[in-house]
């Protein structure tokens, strides 16, 4: 599927009302699994992901993957949108309480949560969701938006299903954790 998604266009940095957003992912989602459909390399998932995902959500400003490289470490992963942060420790920042606690966090004003760390100076909110294979976490998908309350739960509860869907059916193999 080489032509991405096939969606209405919409301007980026536009912030549909909830429901058109639900909606858009949820047509979405048929797409995103096809062309997913077979593929076994983690980093071949993760960028087609940041790409299809980048294209259903207008209101994102940034959407990829930070990835887990060592016991309490993230480092950036396949992204569409600005530069994002290289590393980021498990004690810092939303993707790091994601990836300390392994729970989804979704934060509708980014300076009202402790720690942010501000990769980009427009984000105002942020939807970070953990990926866990076999048990561990992997990685975290980052979602930020210039604007306040970018994400609903409703969106984090799709992707959650999405993730976990892509995720449990691919086996890859267990990086090192040294």
């Amino acid at each position: 599927m080489s032509e991405g998604i096939l969606l209405e266009p919409v301007a980026r940095g536009t912030l549909l009302p909830e429901a058109a957003r639900v909606a858009r992912l949820e047509a979405a989602l048929p797409q995103i699994l096809a062309a997913l459909e077979g593929e076994t390399d983690e980093v071949a998932v993760e960028a087609t992901l940041a790409c299809l995902l980048w294209e259903t959500l207008p209101q994102a400003n940034w959407c990829g993957f930070y990835r887990r490289v060592a016991d309490r470490m993230l480092a950036v992963g396949p992204y569409q949108g600005g530069m994002g942060c290289l590393r980021i420790p498990f004690e810092r920042g939303v993707c790091g309480a994601c990836a300390r606690t392994e729970t989804t966090q979704l934060v509708p004003d980014v300076h009202a949560f402790p720690g942010h760390i501000a990769c980009d100076d427009a984000t105002r909110s942020e939807l970070v969701i953990p990926i866990t294979v076999g048990g561990q976490l992997r990685a975290v998908l980052d979602l930020d938006s210039p604007h306040p309350d970018g994400f609903s739960g409703a969106e984090a509860r799709t992707l959650e299903s999405l993730l976990a869907r892509v995720f449990s059916s691919a086996v890859f193999p267990t990086p090192g954790m040294g």
